[in-house]
Order: C-alpha cells, then structure tokens, then sequence
C-alpha cells in the first residue's frame, strides 16, 4: 500500500462523505473487507478523487449521474450529501438531476429527486 495515497485518501474521503461515515467503515472491517476498504481509499480516492484535474465538485456531479443510471440509490445518497459539501449549490444539483432523468429515464429521475428531497430536509435546506 502506498501510505502516501491512502493518507491522501483517506482525508478527501472524509471530506466528502463525513468522518463519522468513514470512520465507521474502516472501524467496522473484517478480516474479509480490511483490504476493500485500503483499496477504496488508495485507490478511489486518493489515486481518483487525489487528481487535480477535476474538482470535487465535478466528481461529485459526475457520480451522481452514474450512480442513478446504476440503480445505486444508498451510494447515491451518499454521494448526493457529499455534493453538498463539496459546494454544489441546489440549481445545479437539480439541472444534474433533469439531466439524469433525460438520459437515464423518469423512473431513475423520480428516485433521485426523493432521496434528494430526504436528504435537504435530513439537512434543513430551504426548498421552497
């Protein structure tokens, strides 16, 4: 393991998905998924998300589109909260959202505005 990398990781995971979420996985491994869970941080985000070439804010966008057209609502979710963080303001996670509606379909569109929807008011975020 690149303990560089992994640090890196390590940090922007946090960053982005909360530190108690991290934590708590890295806490909670096993001698099965010890390893899946280096691996996701050295190499998803420290070696991915570590890049420069494109914001955590783009990131954020892009795997919020992927995520829906995968079906993935929990990691959605997640990374729904961590667009947030990362500075995506509410128009533009709506525009992400239509635009996941367009190319992924209504159902997949309908699912990401309710767990949006959840999330905002988990967050007390003004959607008036």
């Amino acid at each position: 393991m690149d303990k560089a990398l992994y640090d890196t990781g390590l940090a922007i995971r946090k960053q982005v998905l909360g530190e108690e979420y991290v934590d708590r996985a890295i806490e909670n491994a096993t001698d099965f998924n010890r390893h899946f869970q280096e691996v996701v941080t050295e190499y998803c985000w420290g070696g991915v998300w570590g890049s420069p070439t494109l914001s955590h804010k783009q990131r954020s966008m892009l795997n919020l589109g992927m995520l829906a057209a995968l079906n993935r609502q929990q990691e959605f979710e997640l990374h729904f909260r961590g667009a947030i963080k990362n500075g995506c303001t509410l128009e533009e996670l709506r525009d992400v959202l239509e635009q996941i509606t367009i190319y992924c379909g209504v159902p997949a569109g309908v699912e990401a505005f309710r767990i949006a929807r959840r999330v905002l008011d988990d967050l007390g975020l003004d959607q008036k």
